[in-house]
């Protein structure tokens, strides 16, 4: 799958965004809930909303690229994506807003990037 730059982006929560008509999940991480955590899940601790505004805040700072890796279960891309330069997956990590998690890491691709 090939990178792209796109626009009209919006966050859903804190690891995902809709562009278009495409749902997008953030390689790597697991973000607050914005709902309730379904039972016998492990889900991330933390602000869902704060974790969504601060995924807004980065969207905004340029131009969206998103390098598409693979799909899940739910038919959302799982991607790396930049905006404005920033690995949106590192910047959730390193504000505190998503935990890592390598079984979603396809490559480990964020747990060698994000530091």
């Amino acid at each position: 799958m090939a990178a792209a730059l796109v626009s009209g982006c919006q966050a859903t929560d804190g690891d995902s965004l809709r562009c278009g008509g495409e749902r997008i999940r953030l390689l790597g991480i697991d973000a607050p809930e914005m709902g309730r955590c379904q039972q016998g899940r492990r889900c991330a601790p933390g602000d869902p909303v704060a974790s969504r505004d601060n995924l807004r805040r980065m969207i905004a700072r340029g131009s969206v690229r998103i390098d598409r890796v693979a799909r899940d279960r739910y038919g959302r891309t799982i991607a790396v994506v930049y905006a404005g330069g920033l690995d949106l997956s590192c910047a959730q990590l390193k504000a505190g807003h998503a935990i890592y998690r390598q079984d979603w890491d396809n490559g480990r691709r964020i747990g060698r990037t994000c530091r």
